[in-house]
């Protein structure tokens, strides 16, 4: 019942007053077992973080994939200077001469802006090189492992048109308040709802709308994957034809495997363009799905880059003022 419980909380959240019972419900258990089992996932670390999954883009945030190269002696230090910005939430280093890899959010309100910004992190850092990989084309975000083993390798993947919103401060309000991490209770929301003097429809009807407008991705939990069982995951990037990327794209991201798939720009020294993030619980089981997906995508040439260190892995907080603060600290270093 656990591994049913950690799919389940994976998949849309009901967004009700009592999500857990609704839960229970589905698999005919009680509300309390529910809450029990989640709770312990959660004291173990399985359970990484259960809150709204947001579309920076949509929030008015600019955001890249960066690789740095970076000497090894140089890479400790470097990484402090990187994983100090609030827009990266993501950190790693992998197998490679680009051997630093990292995602950078760059608020609305950037006095610096995102191409200065990784300039002025090269610099600090001393980076060797670099590479700015910002997303052209988005085929899939759903990161949902496969904690039950029942699900099928392939799985269609919709394409969802998004409503047009008009972001007024209680949407800014409750965004502020639902990207923060929920406790496993029967009625998670009620002290968000509290804070903001507002009723239980106001709350839920905002954030279908939030939803149905894509600028809340979802919501829901995710899990460590590590300690989940899935220590073998790698960033596969392939070398497509761009003319065909539509078509690739979509093929790579209907493999159940694959949480993640971009289409991004090709440098001379960089020649892949698509993006895959490949989850299997062994190297072998990993190394067999990119053989298998390599068999159905036309590419010249992919290669599984597989993480040797994990530096930081956060959500962004998205309508704080560390982004300020931190460009404050470091702008007199950009126009030096």
């Amino acid at each position: 019942m656990k591994q049913e419980i950690l799919s389940r909380i994976q998949k849309k959240f009901p967004l009700v007053d009592k999500p857990f019972k609704v839960i229970a419900n589905e698999l005919n258990i009680d509300e309390s077992e529910v809450l029990k089992i989640l709770q312990a996932e959660k004291d173990a670390n399985i359970i990484r973080q259960t809150s709204a999954i947001f579309d920076t883009k949509r929030l008015g945030y600019t955001s890249s994939l960066v690789a740095f190269k970076i000497q090894a002696n140089q890479i400790d230090k470097a990484v402090k200077i990187i994983n100090s910005h609030p827009g990266v939430s993501h950190n790693y280093e992998r197998e490679h001469d680009f051997n630093i890899w990292f995602t950078m959010a760059i608020a609305p309100n950037s006095i610096i802006g995102l191409e200065k910004t990784i300039e002025l992190l090269a610099n600090i850092t001393q980076a060797q090189d670099y590479i700015v990989l910002p997303t052209l084309k988005l085929f899939k975000i759903n990161v949902k492992l496969n904690t039950t083993g029942k699900d099928t390798k392939k799985e269609k993947v919709k394409k969802i048109s998004y409503q047009n919103i008009d972001l007024t401060p209680l949407h800014l309000d409750i965004i502020q308040k639902v990207q923060y991490d929920i406790d496993f209770i029967s009625e998670p929301f009620a002290n968000i709802i509290k804070e903001l003097n507002i009723d239980n429809d106001t709350f839920f009807k905002i954030l279908n709308e939030l939803q149905d407008a894509g600028v809340m991705r979802r919501f829901s939990s995710i899990l460590n994957h590590r300690n989940a069982g899935f220590n073998a995951n790698a960033m596969v990037v392939w070398d497509i034809d761009e003319d065909a990327s539509d078509e690739v794209g979509k093929k790579a991201a209907e493999f159940s495997a694959v949480s993640h798939c971009y289409l991004r720009p090709k440098y001379e020294n960089w020649p892949y363009n698509l993006f895959t993030m490949v989850h299997g619980k062994t190297t072998q089981e990993t190394n067999a799905m990119i053989d298998e997906m390599s068999q159905e995508i036309k590419s010249k040439s992919h290669m599984p880059l597989y993480s040797s260190r994990e530096f930081k892995k956060i959500r962004v907080e998205y309508f704080t003022p560390k982004f300020n603060e931190w460009e404050n600290k470091y702008y007199t270093e950009v126009n030096k």
